[in-house]
């Protein structure tokens, strides 16, 4: 197994993509630190998995990764690998986006995860030795109207991973992100098969989709790759096919 008795901490790991990332994880010998503000889900998603226990964490605050951190190392040791999974969204325009919104986004989804490397990598860095899967989007890759915090954000976490990288080069810590389309979640819910009928996969991706990259980054079969950005998104950054498939686009919503 790849990750046999490896500490992985999951932000956002209640449900969803985190959910699918834990139970992947977990399968593969892990011991993981499921963390999130949603405690009945992850709550609930932890008494299910032998190897999985919850914390509450508010990934906006430094103080709750600290002690969520120095928890998870005294349960199960050393954090090994991180994923900073958690994000959130509002729909709105520049216009129509308020400022407490977009903030709001920025630090869930980008300095939630800067607090995330922040706390874990000097330990990482003292064993040399580590791995973080930042997830951005193709929103991180790409501008979406009605979108603009969500956008923002995801961009941040892009150039951000790769900065994060060269700043630990040599120390023997690897860093890259994931970059998801539109995939079957809660935060997914709504999408139509317009979104995707010109795809070249047109088709929704489904979250065990993004786990398979996840975990191929964070393990040692990716030992020789940092700072890059790997898309699951069906294709949709490189362009449209110039053809709705109107039929396929429906199979697998």
């Amino acid at each position: 197994m790849r990750f046999a008795e490896k500490v992985v901490i999951v932000t956002g790991g209640a449900r969803g993509m985190g959910a699918s990332h834990v139970r992947g994880l977990v399968a593969e010998g892990a011991r993981v630190a499921l963390c999130d503000v949603l405690d009945g889900e992850g709550e609930a998603l932890s008494k299910e998995l032998a190897h999985a226990q919850y914390w509450h964490l508010d990934v906006t605050s430094e103080e709750s990764w600290q002690s969520v951190v120095g928890a998870v190392e005294d349960a199960f040791g050393p954090v090994d690998i991180l994923i900073n999974n958690a994000g959130i969204i509002y729909h709105g325009g520049v216009e129509e986006q308020s400022p407490d919104q977009f903030r709001r986004i920025l630090d869930v989804n980008l300095v939630g995860a800067f607090l995330g490397m922040h706390t874990v990598l000097p330990a990482m860095r003292h064993r040399g030795r580590g791995a973080i899967v930042n997830i951005s989007s193709a929103a991180g890759l790409m501008g979406f109207a009605d979108g603009i915090g969500y956008v923002a954000s995801k961009w941040g976490v892009r150039g951000m991973t790769k900065a994060a990288a060269l700043d630990l080069a040599g120390t023997g810590v690897r860093i890259n992100s994931v970059h998801p389309g539109v995939i079957r979640t809660p935060m997914g819910e709504g999408a139509t098969p317009e979104l995707f009928a010109q795809q070249p996969l047109p088709r929704i991706g489904e979250p065990e989709e993004v786990t398979r990259m996840v975990l191929f980054l964070a393990s040692d079969d990716a030992s020789y790759t940092t700072g890059g950005e790997f898309l699951v998104d069906g294709g949709q950054t490189i362009g449209r096919t110039g053809h709705a498939r109107a039929s396929d686009a429906g199979a697998g919503s």
